[in-house]
């Protein structure tokens, strides 16, 4: 079973990972370009006569076919992983059928490994950001990742262990998945590196095509795999019924 569950987790997040690299084609790339082109305009101005073009060792429509890519391994790797997190949880915790379990168990990956970062640290496009920093803020963004699943698995935990109802059930588990999320968000730094005189739109419209990836890569990798697990319980089902 494990098995299988794997090898439908790393099709189907393949699948969904070309599915969301269409997305940020679309939406975020333009994006990227506009930025690119205000980097080398400032770059020009602080360099004349310098051809900051030579400097790309790839160029964007190379970057642009390794979009997709980054998004297909990307897919195959968050496919895999949560493949085996699913085979651990089904039974255990969560929906009794597999599509819900799976679409859940989706929302709530989306959540802890994509929101609660995004909401402290969202992505920066090109120009944004100091190279200098760059170990700091990944260091951050990864603790951010740990206290979303931390506060994810202390939440469950508590909804488990309250009897008293479901709005009760539910309402522990959401304070005890904010109560560490806010205190991170409040304890960690500030990292605010938007050179001045950077479009305010611009920054807002990639912010959003950068989550609007993500969350497509996961409604529609929990869908795939919510129905791919339904409709294998069903035909297990029918294949041990009499007649």
């Amino acid at each position: 079973m494990v098995r299988t569950l794997l090898v439908r987790g790393l099709l189907l997040g393949l699948l969904a990972g070309l599915i969301a690299g269409g997305f940020a084609f679309a939406f975020g790339e333009p994006g990227v370009d506009s930025a690119i082109a205000l980097e080398e305009a400032h770059a020009a101005q602080e360099a004349p006569g310098h051809d900051h073009g030579e400097e790309a060792l790839v160029g964007r429509p190379g970057q642009k076919a390794g979009l997709f890519l980054a998004t297909g391994l990307y897919g195959l790797a968050v496919g895999g992983i949560f493949a085996l997190v699913y085979a651990g949880l089904r039974g255990r915790v969560g929906p009794r059928s597999d599509g819900g379990l799976a679409l859940a168990a989706a929302g709530t990956a989306f959540v802890a490994v994509i929101l609660v970062p995004f909401v402290k640290y969202p992505a920066n496009p090109p120009a944004v950001g100091d190279p200098e920093t760059i170990n700091s803020r990944t260091l951050l963004y990864v603790v951010t990742i740990l206290v979303g699943l931390a506060a994810t698995a202390i939440a469950v935990a508590t909804a488990r262990r309250v009897t008293a109802g479901p709005w009760a059930r539910w309402g522990a588990a959401v304070a005890a998945f904010l109560v560490p999320v806010i205190a991170a968000w409040t304890l960690l730094p500030a990292v605010n590196e938007v050179p001045e005189g950077f479009p305010a739109t611009l920054l807002w419209e990639f912010r959003l095509a950068s989550l609007g990836t993500q969350l497509v890569f996961w409604a529609a990798f929990g869908a795939l795999f919510g129905w791919a697990c339904d409709r294998a319980a069903r035909r297990a089902v029918t294949a041990v019924s009499p007649g």
